[in-house]
């Protein structure tokens, strides 16, 4: 008898710890959120603009620094450099990145890498400690059909992250909905999107400064924007020549509105006269080394959603705030996205927002993210 409740003890105890390494994976991988109260003060937050190039409409958002010392490098920075390594892994939804260098490297969601056997994008924030080893990171595919070397690149690793997610809706099938197919079928749409709408939207007569129109006659209504190299490539899409000088002429009439605002965080955008989305960083100087892939990225997405409508609804820097304090009063939920990043998700019927918490700095925030559904 007591042979019998020994051996049944230990079966209990086997399967006890077998479900606590299966929790404790999951944690780490981001698999199951658990109810987290969200720690958010927008109030704290300045807004300033509008300010405006067409349909794009930016409002900066201005506080004080979370964080001090040393700014992290952006994942861009850091291929640049050759200090981090993203590596192919033959799983499209999971890649491993390598940091060989001292630094810390900060990974966005929705940071895509080119190359490998499939251009990727990124679906975490992260922070990458220094001298990490190989670590796993979710990522889903922004190129279908492709499995194999494209020309002169590496299959084995990725060679550079120049683009980000270009449409909100992409970063919602990412970050929420989590489905490699919304992934795939998002990246088609905004490819058909740029495709009917970037000759018309670089237009002399569609606009700029306060207003935009209607195209002019002669102007081409769709150019093809995707590659003969790789027709679903959505990184190579945003290579296309028509739509880098279209979203040149965005940057170019709103990247300085930073300059000399030493206290600027982060920034929302509205397409249209309808509310984007927002981001914002627990520093000034991280803020400063995205903003220009950010706003590269969000003149894209103006591009794609072009309305040629004459009018659009004002929105204000009021408006901006109050879409920002609505998102944060969602269902809280959290997951323990890697052994130090924590992030919490908000959601409402019109709204979505995620932080991202550092467990190294004591649960501080290092980046929001808001989204209107």
């Amino acid at each position: 008898m007591q042979k019998r409740i020994l051996i049944l003890g230990l079966v209990l105890l086997t399967g006890v710890i077998a479900l606590a390494c299966a929790a404790n994976t999951q944690a780490q991988r981001g698999e199951g959120w658990t109810k987290t109260p969200a720690h958010v003060a927008t109030s704290d937050f300045k807004i300033s603009g509008p300010y405006t190039h067409k349909n794009l409409t930016v409002f900066l958002i201005h506080g004080d620094n979370k964080t001090n010392g040393k700014t992290p490098l952006t994942l861009q920075e850091a291929m640049v450099q050759k200090k981090i390594v993203v590596h192919e892994t033959s799983n499209v939804n999971e890649l491993s990145i390598e940091n060989k260098s001292d630094d810390e490297v900060f990974v966005q969601s929705g940071d895509i890498v080119k190359g490998g056997k499939q251009d990727r994008v990124l679906a975490l924030d992260m922070i990458v400690p220094p001298r990490s080893g190989r670590i796993p990171i979710d990522s889903f595919c922004v190129e279908h059909g492709r499995w194999q070397q494209r020309g002169g690149e590496a299959a084995a690793a990725f060679g550079s992250s120049d683009q980000m997610l270009n449409h909100k809706d992409l970063k919602i099938a990412a970050k929420s909905a989590k489905s490699q197919n919304q992934v795939w079928d998002k990246v088609a749409e905004s490819q058909a999107k740029l495709s009917k709408n970037v000759a018309v939207a670089a237009s002399p007569a569609a606009g700029s400064g306060g207003g935009y129109g209607r195209g002019g006659a002669g102007v081409a209504e769709t150019v093809n924007v995707t590659s003969s190299v790789s027709r679903s490539s959505l990184q190579l899409t945003l290579e296309n020549k028509q739509v880098k000088d279209t979203s040149g002429e965005y940057i170019k009439a709103l990247a300085a509105i930073v300059a000399g605002k030493n206290d600027v965080i982060g920034y929302a955008f509205a397409i249209n006269g309808q509310i984007n989305s927002a981001d914002v960083y627990s520093s000034h100087a991280l803020f400063a080394k995205l903003w220009a892939k950010m706003l590269k990225a969000s003149a894209i997405e103006a591009i794609a959603e072009f309305d040629k409508s004459d009018k659009a609804a004002v929105v204000t820097a009021d408006a901006i705030k109050t879409f920002m304090a609505e998102a944060e009063t969602g269902k809280a939920e959290s997951r323990e996205m890697s052994p130090r990043m924590t992030v919490v998700k908000s959601e409402s019927e019109q709204n979505l927002f995620f932080e991202t918490r550092d467990r190294k700095r004591g649960e501080e925030w290092l980046h929001r993210s808001y989204l209107k559904k």
